[in-house]
Protein backbone atom coordinates (compact mmCIF):
# COMPACT_ATOMS: atom_id res chain seq x y z
CA UNK A 1 0.00 0.00 0.00
CA UNK A 2 1.43 3.28 -1.05
CA UNK A 3 1.37 7.02 1.21
CA UNK A 4 -0.32 7.32 3.99
CA UNK A 5 -2.24 10.56 3.30
CA UNK A 6 -4.80 10.21 6.00
CA UNK A 7 -1.55 10.37 8.45
CA UNK A 8 -0.24 13.95 7.97
CA UNK A 9 -1.54 15.92 10.40
CA UNK A 10 -3.96 19.07 9.50
CA UNK A 11 -1.71 21.49 11.45
CA UNK A 12 1.65 20.66 10.12
CA UNK A 13 2.54 22.82 6.81
CA UNK A 14 2.51 19.95 4.35
CA UNK A 15 -0.80 18.74 5.60
CA UNK A 16 -2.64 22.10 4.90
CA UNK A 17 -0.73 22.42 1.35
CA UNK A 18 -1.94 18.42 0.39
CA UNK A 19 -5.54 18.84 1.72
CA UNK A 20 -5.72 22.49 -0.11
CA UNK A 21 -6.33 21.27 -4.03
CA UNK A 22 -8.66 18.75 -2.46
CA UNK A 23 -11.65 21.79 -1.68
CA UNK A 24 -11.62 22.52 -4.70
CA UNK A 25 -13.08 18.94 -5.85
CA UNK A 26 -17.08 18.83 -6.43
CA UNK A 27 -18.65 17.30 -3.59
CA UNK A 28 -20.70 15.15 -6.16
CA UNK A 29 -17.43 14.25 -8.18
CA UNK A 30 -16.65 10.29 -8.38
CA UNK A 31 -13.37 9.62 -8.10
CA UNK A 32 -11.49 5.83 -8.49
CA UNK A 33 -10.01 5.15 -5.11
CA UNK A 34 -6.15 5.32 -5.40
CA UNK A 35 -4.45 2.78 -3.51
CA UNK A 36 -5.20 -0.36 -1.66
CA UNK A 37 -7.18 -3.40 -2.06
CA UNK A 38 -10.35 -0.74 -3.19
CA UNK A 39 -7.74 0.63 -5.89
CA UNK A 40 -10.13 1.74 -9.34
CA UNK A 41 -13.38 1.51 -7.06
CA UNK A 42 -15.62 4.79 -7.31
CA UNK A 43 -16.11 7.09 -4.40
CA UNK A 44 -18.41 9.96 -4.17
CA UNK A 45 -16.04 12.64 -3.07
CA UNK A 46 -18.60 14.68 -0.70
CA UNK A 47 -19.71 11.57 0.99
CA UNK A 48 -16.89 11.70 3.69
CA UNK A 49 -13.34 11.97 4.29
CA UNK A 50 -11.08 12.71 1.60
CA UNK A 51 -8.89 9.64 2.83
CA UNK A 52 -11.34 7.30 1.50
CA UNK A 53 -10.83 8.04 -1.88
CA UNK A 54 -7.85 8.58 -0.98
CA UNK A 55 -6.56 4.47 0.06
CA UNK A 56 -5.70 6.10 3.30
CA UNK A 57 -8.30 5.77 5.52
CA UNK A 58 -8.00 4.25 8.82
CA UNK A 59 -5.02 2.55 7.57
CA UNK A 60 -3.70 0.18 10.39
CA UNK A 61 -6.99 -0.87 10.84
CA UNK A 62 -7.71 -1.64 6.72
CA UNK A 63 -4.77 -3.39 6.65
CA UNK A 64 -5.35 -5.61 9.45
CA UNK A 65 -8.87 -6.15 8.10
CA UNK A 66 -7.49 -6.84 4.24
CA UNK A 67 -4.77 -9.43 6.28
CA UNK A 68 -8.11 -11.00 8.12
CA UNK A 69 -10.81 -11.11 6.71
CA UNK A 70 -10.88 -14.24 4.24
CA UNK A 71 -12.29 -15.02 0.86
CA UNK A 72 -15.92 -16.73 0.99
CA UNK A 73 -16.88 -15.92 4.28
CA UNK A 74 -19.71 -13.38 6.04
CA UNK A 75 -19.21 -10.38 7.18
CA UNK A 76 -21.72 -8.46 9.06
CA UNK A 77 -20.65 -4.47 8.96
CA UNK A 78 -22.16 -2.58 12.30
CA UNK A 79 -22.65 0.91 11.56
CA UNK A 80 -21.62 0.83 8.04
CA UNK A 81 -21.95 4.80 6.92
CA UNK A 82 -21.36 5.35 3.95
CA UNK A 83 -19.61 2.32 2.83
CA UNK A 84 -15.84 2.35 3.16
CA UNK A 85 -15.24 -1.09 5.28
CA UNK A 86 -18.62 -2.52 3.11
CA UNK A 87 -16.72 -2.01 -0.01
CA UNK A 88 -13.87 -3.51 1.34
CA UNK A 89 -15.28 -6.47 3.15
CA UNK A 90 -17.27 -7.01 -0.47
CA UNK A 91 -14.00 -7.28 -2.42
CA UNK A 92 -12.46 -9.46 0.38
CA UNK A 93 -15.07 -11.88 0.91
CA UNK A 94 -15.30 -12.19 -3.22
CA UNK A 95 -18.50 -13.21 -4.96
CA UNK A 96 -19.05 -16.77 -2.65
CA UNK A 97 -18.87 -14.83 0.37
CA UNK A 98 -22.20 -12.35 1.76
CA UNK A 99 -21.78 -8.88 3.45
CA UNK A 100 -24.35 -7.54 5.74
CA UNK A 101 -24.27 -4.19 6.16
CA UNK A 102 -26.38 -1.98 9.45
CA UNK A 103 -26.85 1.74 8.88
CA UNK A 104 -30.44 3.77 10.15
CA UNK A 105 -29.17 7.19 8.76
CA UNK A 106 -31.18 8.21 5.71
CA UNK A 107 -28.09 10.58 4.43
CA UNK A 108 -25.31 7.68 5.23
CA UNK A 109 -28.17 5.35 3.48
CA UNK A 110 -28.10 7.58 0.12
CA UNK A 111 -24.37 7.14 -0.41
CA UNK A 112 -24.02 3.86 0.70
CA UNK A 113 -26.69 2.43 -1.51
CA UNK A 114 -24.83 4.34 -4.52
CA UNK A 115 -21.52 3.20 -3.58
CA UNK A 116 -22.44 -0.10 -3.92
CA UNK A 117 -24.26 0.37 -6.84
CA UNK A 118 -21.65 2.17 -8.37
CA UNK A 119 -18.89 -0.76 -7.44
CA UNK A 120 -21.85 -3.70 -8.77
CA UNK A 121 -21.50 -5.19 -5.47
CA UNK A 122 -24.13 -8.20 -5.15
CA UNK A 123 -22.58 -9.86 -2.60
CA UNK A 124 -23.96 -6.90 -0.20
CA UNK A 125 -27.40 -7.10 2.05
CA UNK A 126 -28.15 -3.47 3.28
CA UNK A 127 -30.05 -3.58 6.44
CA UNK A 128 -31.58 0.07 7.32
CA UNK A 129 -31.47 -0.40 11.35
CA UNK A 130 -29.39 0.33 14.35
CA UNK A 131 -28.05 -2.91 15.90
CA UNK A 132 -28.92 -2.92 19.58
CA UNK A 133 -29.82 -5.73 22.46
CA UNK A 134 -33.38 -5.95 21.67
CA UNK A 135 -35.66 -5.27 18.59
CA UNK A 136 -38.00 -2.13 18.49
CA UNK A 137 -37.68 1.73 17.64
CA UNK A 138 -35.62 4.06 19.05
CA UNK A 139 -34.91 7.92 19.20
CA UNK A 140 -31.61 8.66 17.34
CA UNK A 141 -29.95 11.67 16.84
CA UNK A 142 -28.05 12.24 13.60
CA UNK A 143 -24.85 14.45 14.89
CA UNK A 144 -23.13 17.00 13.41
CA UNK A 145 -21.30 14.94 11.00
CA UNK A 146 -22.17 11.85 8.80
CA UNK A 147 -19.73 9.17 11.24
CA UNK A 148 -21.21 10.75 14.68
CA UNK A 149 -25.14 9.76 14.59
CA UNK A 150 -26.25 7.57 18.09
CA UNK A 151 -29.34 6.88 20.20
CA UNK A 152 -30.31 9.32 22.23
CA UNK A 153 -33.50 9.79 24.24
CA UNK A 154 -35.26 12.64 22.17
CA UNK A 155 -33.71 12.40 19.12
CA UNK A 156 -34.77 13.99 15.98
CA UNK A 157 -34.80 10.68 13.93
CA UNK A 158 -37.22 7.25 15.08
CA UNK A 159 -35.14 4.18 13.57
CA UNK A 160 -35.73 0.52 13.90
CA UNK A 161 -33.33 -1.25 15.94
CA UNK A 162 -32.55 -5.12 15.76
CA UNK A 163 -30.62 -7.42 17.65
CA UNK A 164 -28.40 -9.85 15.64
CA UNK A 165 -29.53 -13.11 17.74
CA UNK A 166 -32.78 -12.30 16.39
CA UNK A 167 -32.21 -11.21 13.05
CA UNK A 168 -30.01 -14.44 12.44
CA UNK A 169 -32.74 -16.77 13.86
CA UNK A 170 -36.15 -15.59 12.27
CA UNK A 171 -34.74 -14.34 8.97
CA UNK A 172 -32.20 -17.18 8.14
CA UNK A 173 -29.57 -14.97 7.91
CA UNK A 174 -26.01 -16.70 8.02
CA UNK A 175 -23.89 -15.83 11.62
CA UNK A 176 -20.80 -14.06 10.92
CA UNK A 177 -17.44 -14.84 10.41
CA UNK A 178 -16.72 -11.76 11.13
CA UNK A 179 -18.20 -8.26 12.76
CA UNK A 180 -17.10 -4.78 12.26
CA UNK A 181 -18.71 -2.51 15.30
CA UNK A 182 -18.51 1.13 14.87
CA UNK A 183 -21.83 2.19 16.18
CA UNK A 184 -21.03 5.54 18.58
CA UNK A 185 -21.71 4.29 21.96
CA UNK A 186 -24.02 1.22 21.79
CA UNK A 187 -21.15 -1.14 20.72
CA UNK A 188 -22.17 -3.26 24.45
CA UNK A 189 -25.46 -3.48 23.29
CA UNK A 190 -25.05 -4.93 20.30
CA UNK A 191 -22.06 -7.65 21.90
CA UNK A 192 -25.33 -8.03 24.33
CA UNK A 193 -27.88 -8.90 21.50
CA UNK A 194 -25.32 -11.04 20.10
CA UNK A 195 -24.26 -13.85 22.82
CA UNK A 196 -25.55 -16.75 20.45
CA UNK A 197 -23.58 -15.58 18.00
CA UNK A 198 -20.46 -14.70 19.59
CA UNK A 199 -20.65 -18.45 20.49
CA UNK A 200 -19.27 -19.62 17.15
CA UNK A 201 -16.08 -17.22 17.74
CA UNK A 202 -16.57 -14.67 14.90
CA UNK A 203 -12.96 -12.34 14.89
CA UNK A 204 -14.56 -8.65 16.41
CA UNK A 205 -13.35 -5.73 14.81
CA UNK A 206 -14.48 -3.08 17.71
CA UNK A 207 -14.56 0.46 17.77
CA UNK A 208 -15.04 1.95 21.28
CA UNK A 209 -16.42 5.05 22.33
CA UNK A 210 -16.34 6.41 25.81
CA UNK A 211 -14.00 5.32 28.89
CA UNK A 212 -17.42 2.75 30.32
CA UNK A 213 -18.10 1.34 27.33
CA UNK A 214 -14.83 0.64 26.43
CA UNK A 215 -13.90 -1.14 29.44
CA UNK A 216 -17.35 -2.94 29.49
CA UNK A 217 -17.01 -4.09 26.22
CA UNK A 218 -13.27 -5.35 27.13
CA UNK A 219 -14.56 -6.96 30.03
CA UNK A 220 -17.31 -8.25 28.31
CA UNK A 221 -15.38 -10.08 25.66
CA UNK A 222 -12.50 -11.39 27.78
CA UNK A 223 -15.28 -12.81 30.17
CA UNK A 224 -16.42 -15.16 26.57
CA UNK A 225 -13.16 -16.40 25.91
CA UNK A 226 -11.79 -13.41 23.43
CA UNK A 227 -8.31 -12.17 23.35
CA UNK A 228 -8.45 -8.55 22.78
CA UNK A 229 -5.52 -6.52 20.97
CA UNK A 230 -5.58 -2.98 20.12
CA UNK A 231 -5.11 -1.37 16.83
CA UNK A 232 -4.70 2.17 17.43
CA UNK A 233 -2.34 2.13 19.93
CA UNK A 234 1.12 -0.14 21.50
CA UNK A 235 -1.09 0.19 24.85
CA UNK A 236 -4.22 -1.24 25.56
CA UNK A 237 -4.95 0.90 28.21
CA UNK A 238 -4.48 4.07 25.70
CA UNK A 239 -6.42 2.08 22.45
CA UNK A 240 -9.97 3.10 21.46
CA UNK A 241 -9.90 0.64 18.47
CA UNK A 242 -9.55 -3.74 18.83
CA UNK A 243 -9.22 -6.89 17.03
CA UNK A 244 -10.72 -9.82 19.56
CA UNK A 245 -10.18 -13.10 18.28
CA UNK A 246 -11.05 -16.29 20.22
CA UNK A 247 -8.03 -18.18 22.54
CA UNK A 248 -6.51 -20.80 20.52
CA UNK A 249 -6.82 -24.11 22.83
Amino acid sequence: MGLNWSGISRKSWMGKVVRLPLRLLPAAMKMPILQGPLKGKKWIVGSSTHGCWLGSYELDKQRLFEATVTRGSVVFDLGGNVGFYTLLASELVGPEGKVFVFEPVPRNLVFLKEHIRLNNCRNVTVIEAAVSDKGGTISFDEGPGNSMGHMAPGGSLQVRAIALDELVSSRGIPPPNYLKIDIEGAEMLALSGARSILKSHPAIFLSTHGDAVREECLHFLKSTGYRVDPIDSADIELATEFVATIKAG
